[in-house]
């Protein structure tokens, strides 16, 4: 007996009504039984029962799996056997298997392996994870830990004898030939969307992904005039749509295509298919589509982004990769006639759809989960209203290895506002407020602010001030200066915090104690046109070029032609001008680092849909800013900042740390009172690997100082940073002082003109 196998080669999932199927017969001659065909995707199997011959009709797609090839055996009954073998990333490989004859045997499992089998009038599918038999017309998804397999809309064709002649033959409901067709024959194309490349951390933790979604639409000019009151009614109920404006949409018998609802789930796709089924509404496709899904809900939002409805980027690395992630979209040609009707023909796939690269990103999912525990811990105790910010860098290749604006927001539903206070405030609004106010919220939620946005640095800023000055001979690290109860500027005065008065103080004192009489001084020996070409060179007056979009094109500072003492005065310890948290981070890594200034980036990899690497990226150092012994010197102040100053908060023990803290104004704020509490650390500071910066944005507790509020969570972060990497800790650290507590060590210098 012969056997042959007629298999129709189309992409997407169409309902297939019997007699519009075109058959290839590909299989002509038993020799070809158990030949390796070319490889292919199995994507879905339908048959339907066509005159007394029984049939196979075959649907393959490309699919997120390898396919070893198709391969037809005889069975013991005398019926064929037809065996699809894919290999799934990860997992061994998953045997479908379809068994039938044509006096309708029913099929037999196959092991434990995943199976589905056809007899003529019914369809059983197994699977090894328990789902119950299915009817004909109804859906299954399997998944082995691994791509979604989509065994979507099933249609009887069945399996049996079948002629070898090697021909293409239409046939009808009664299994005729198809010799004439409509005039004014068309083609139609339907896009076959591709998915977008997935995001990996570098640890492998999977962050952006695709999930099988169904886009339903719609042809007026198919459905039964009598039915189309009753299938507006319907679908408005079950996809949550206006009845009337659907009604309107299904009374214009012209249209042949018309919307319903994008990427809707499983269930609103069924519940449609079974309401069309059980009234006999046609005209209502059902198309497979896929939909942006990160795994991991809120986590590494900010820096993520998300998609739009259409599956475009439209925040975050999503929106900066946008075309490197998105897929080419396959094609499938449909024959319809100059009515716009669907003609008993269907043609060859144009084209398949083609996954988007993929991306590996610098950041760790370890860290960046020490990162965001640690702030949303800070943000709940200490209050803070303007949210927080983190950031985590290798100090030596300017890799970006954790990142957060915290509270975040879940990119599986962007437009949710994620903040309950916010949510509430936008749903006590009506009307164009309610719209204005929900905007405003999104856009805030959605904001990365260590990129986006710009902030007084405060005594941070100090670092660089006392760098640039050691760097061009301005000073020494034996320099001198005295701190008295203010200092006099061009008639302006200026203090330190809370009034103190520091006294005479070596350069490393004045570190140690956030001095800004001491820093007015040594901005004053620098020179304004020294401490301008200096803040160019730490790339303070230009954007990072990390790859991730809206960084502000410039930073708001003073020109030398523009700033005059009491400018450089305030600008010298941080106030005055404004830069980004980023170009902070990466200012600070320079100081540290030996003098090199890093660019920040966070993505190291460039991934094929099969995952292999298209293109590694590399550090890229922008210039040499200090000479490695300015970096040495200032390695030991700031380590003396933390054993002695007011960085006692950031000690870790085992490990040596050097940080420096700050606490400033935001002279843009209403409220005079509003503050920054920030602290920057590293370790370890004798080798340094690890840099850690945190900005607590409108703090309200008991202090608004970074030093007390900023520098336990860089602490904490770091620490588990360490251990995670395999940093060992020392036997022995330097001893430091603890003779004050946190409320009596040196305050910020914050203040001048008075405050």
């Amino acid at each position: 007996m012969e056997y042959g196998v007629l298999i129709d080669i189309e992409v997407g999932v169409q309902h297939i009504h019997v007699g519009d199927v075109l058959q290839k017969r590909l299989i002509q001659e038993p020799a070809l039984l158990g030949r390796q065909l070319s490889p292919l995707f199995l994507c879905e199997i339908g048959y339907i029962a066509v005159a007394e011959s029984i049939r196979v009709h075959i649907h393959i797609v490309q699919h997120q799996a390898a396919a070893e090839g198709l391969r037809f055996q005889h069975s013991p009954d005398g019926g064929a056997i037809l065996i699809a073998q894919l290999v799934l990333p990860g997992e061994g490989p998953a045997v479908f298997q379809m068994v039938g004859d044509a006096n309708g045997v029913p099929p037999q499992p196959v092991g434990a392996e995943v199976f589905f089998g056809s007899t003529v009038g019914k369809v059983a599918v197994g699977l090894h994870n328990g789902v119950d038999l299915l009817r004909v017309g109804d859906s299954c998804l399997a998944s082995v830990n691994g791509p979604l397999i989509d065994l979507h809309r099933l249609h009887l064709v069945g399996l049996g004898n079948a002629p070898l002649e090697a021909e293409e033959v239409g046939l009808d409901a009664q299994g005729q030939g198809q010799e004439h067709r409509a005039q004014g024959q068309q083609l139609r194309d339907t896009v076959v969307p591709a998915d977008r490349g997935r995001i990996y951390s570098a640890d492998g933790l999977l962050l952006a992904a695709n999930s099988s979604c169904w886009t339903l639409r719609a042809s007026p000019r198919e459905m039964p005039e009598e039915k189309i009151t009753l299938a507006a009614h319907g679908l408005a109920e079950i996809l949550a749509l206006d009845e009337a404006a659907l009604l309107e949409k299904f009374s214009d018998r012209r249209s042949n295509d018309c919307l319903l609802r994008y990427r809707v789930d499983r269930a609103a796709a069924d519940a449609v298919r079974d309401f069309c089924e059980e009234n006999s509404i046609t005209g209502i496709r059902i198309n497979q589509d896929s939909k942006r899904w990160y795994p991991q809900g809120a986590f590494l939002a900010s820096v993520l982004g998300f998609t739009n409805v259409d599956n475009a980027g439209v925040a975050g690395l999503e929106l900066k990769y946008d075309e490197l992630l998105t897929g080419e979209n396959g094609v499938v040609l449909t024959a319809v006639n100059a009515w716009g009707y669907t003609l008993e023909q269907s043609y060859e796939t144009e084209r398949f759809p083609t996954e988007g690269d993929g991306l590996r990103l610098t950041i760790d999912s370890c860290i960046q989960h020490y990162l965001e525990n640690a702030l949303s811990y800070a943000v709940q105790e200490h209050h803070v209203a303007a949210r927080a910010v983190g950031i985590v860098m290798d100090v030596n290749t300017g890799a970006v290895l954790a990142m957060s604006t915290t509270p975040s927001y879940d990119p599986n539903e962007p437009r949710v506002i994620a903040d309950t206070a916010a949510r509430n405030a936008v749903e006590a609004l009506t009307g164009d407020a309610r719209k204005a106010a929900l905007q405003l919220a999104q856009q805030t939620q959605w904001r990365n602010k260590a990129v986006s946005d710009l902030y007084e640095p405060g005594s941070v800023f100090k670092l660089i001030t006392c760098a640039a000055a050691l760097n061009a001979g301005a000073i020494t690290k034996h320099s001198s200066f005295y701190c008295g109860e203010s200092i006099s500027v061009a008639g302006t005065r200026f203090h330190c915090a809370n009034h103190k008065r520091h006294g005479a103080q070596s350069v490393t004192q004045a570190l140690e104690n956030s001095c800004n009489q001491s820093f007015i001084q040594i901005g004053a020996r620098l020179g304004r046109e020294a401490f301008c070409d200096y803040f160019a060179a730490f790339g303070l007056r230009e954007p990072t070029g990390i790859d991730l979009p809206a960084e502000p094109k410039q930073s708001l500072y003073y020109t030398a032609d523009r700033m005059g003492p009491v400018e450089l005065a305030s600008c010298a310890f941080g106030q005055s001008s404004k830069i980004s948290y980023l170009e902070m981070a990466a200012a600070i890594c320079a100081v540290v680092n030996g003098g090199k200034l890093m660019q920040p980036y966070v993505v190291s990899e460039i991934l094929a849909p099969d995952g292999s690497t298209i293109e590694q990226l590399a550090p890229v150092c922008k210039r040499q800013v200090l000479k490695a012994e300015t970096s040495q010197t200032m390695r030991e102040m700031m380590e003396a900042v933390v054993l002695y100053g007011g960085g006692r908060n950031a000690q870790i023990s085992g490990y040596r740390v050097g940080g420096k803290s700050g606490t400033s104004q935001k002279l843009d704020s209403a409220d005079e009172k509003a503050r920054i509490a920030s602290f920057v650390a590293v370790a370890p500071i004798d080798d340094p690997q690890f840099l850690c910066l945190v900005c607590l944005d409108e703090p309200h507790s008991w202090t608004t100082a970074g030093g007390s509020l900023s520098a336990p969570v860089c602490a904490e972060v770091l620490e588990q940073t360490l251990v995670y990497r395999g940093v060992p800790r020392a036997t022995e650290a330097p001893a430091a002082s603890t003779a004050e507590t946190a409320a009596d060590l040196p305050a910020d210098g914050d203040s001048f003109d008075g405050a």
